[in-house]
């Protein structure tokens, strides 16, 4: 599998931490989130449970966290534990009431009279919020946002089951490339007439779909819009920690060394994941700190790497060698 393919599977919907409190009370909480996310990629859905409860004990105020708990807990039939991580996530600003109507996880709760309560509560929310959207461009964002996700959801779970090197997932991924070139005309064209449209207009899911087309666009077309998401992210409609994820793919591929360490590569001999070169790495946490990011040690695990910095950097140079040889 080429690095290129390997690093479209980096930012799927819910791949960021927000960085909070003090490093060991971070450490603590984002272990417990790794492990109960890991759990449930795995399909052990009790573990999964087990691990959110824990890290909820600790801190409950991040809505996806608490969203995909919930998802967890209804997928053992825990409807107590699911209803209360719902309504936590909606209070913390989960309002997505489309992808929660439609999520098969939470099917075993359609049928609990909660279920319409929680769905009512957040829909007046919406309705409220979006009194003054552009309902037609989130219309569209929406539906673009789908068709990238979708598709990737489909590649990441064959991958899982068959391996990367399998010739259907092989498949998949040149579908995703032929999705990632349509969406790509469609986002340029709304960007060149709207700008890079915030949640206060669209919605935060529908915004975000320009980082997620951007993303996976060629390097002339990233290297054109990367200042414009700098702007966007200072005025508040874009996330910092999507801008990072950009950075540092298009400072990787100009050659230079990431900043942030969102981008994760093979050993070509070994097969094996490390971090793509990466610019002072003793500092590497601070400056994730800043964009809203977790602790670089958390996000790596799920690449199964154990991250030591001093490790790290003895193997820098042979790293860098590995990315011109790529490139």
């Amino acid at each position: 599998m080429s690095k290129n393919l390997l690093q479209v599977r980096l930012y799927i919907l819910t791949s960021c931490f927000v960085f909070s409190g003090s490093i060991a009370f971070a450490q603590t909480y984002r272990e417990l989130i790794t492990q109960a996310e890991n759990f449930y990629q795995s399909k052990d859905y009790k573990q999964s449970t087990e691990f959110y409860q824990k890290a909820f004990k600790i801190e409950a105020k991040d809505n996806l966290h608490l969203y995909n708990g919930a998802c967890a807990a209804a997928l053992i039939g825990d409807k107590k534990n699911a209803f209360a991580w719902l309504n936590l996530a909606f209070e913390n600003g989960w309002f997505y009431v489309n992808h929660l109507k439609n999520d098969p996880d939470l099917k075993v709760l359609h049928e609990d009279k909660k279920w319409n309560q929680l769905v009512s509560k957040m829909q007046k929310k919406v309705d409220a919020i979006e009194a003054n959207y552009n309902k037609p461009l989130q219309k569209e964002l929406l539906r673009i946002y789908d068709e990238d996700q979708v598709i990737r959801r489909k590649y990441i779970e064959a991958g899982n089951k068959l391996g990367y090197k399998n010739r259907a997932v092989d498949s998949l991924a040149k579908i995703m490339i032929y999705q990632d070139s349509i969406n790509l005309v469609e986002i340029v064209k709304i960007l060149d007439e709207y700008g890079w449209v915030g949640k206060d207009k669209v919605g935060e899911q529908a915004s975000q779909t320009f980082f997620l087309v951007i993303q996976h666009a060629d390097l002339k077309t990233q290297q054109k819009y990367l200042p414009i998401m700098r702007e966007a992210v200072k005025k508040g409609n874009a996330q910092k920690s999507s801008l990072a994820y950009l950075e540092d793919r298009v400072a990787l591929k100009e050659g230079k060394k990431q900043i942030y360490g969102s981008q994760i590569s093979t050993n070509p001999e070994t097969n094996e994941h490390y971090v793509s070169p990466l610019e002072d790495p003793d500092h590497v946490d601070q400056r994730r700190a800043e964009m809203n990011l977790g602790l670089l040690k958390e996000y790596v695990k799920n690449w199964g790497i154990n991250w030591n910095v001093e490790e790290y950097k003895k193997q820098l140079a042979e790293f860098e060698k590995w990315e011109k040889r790529d490139n």
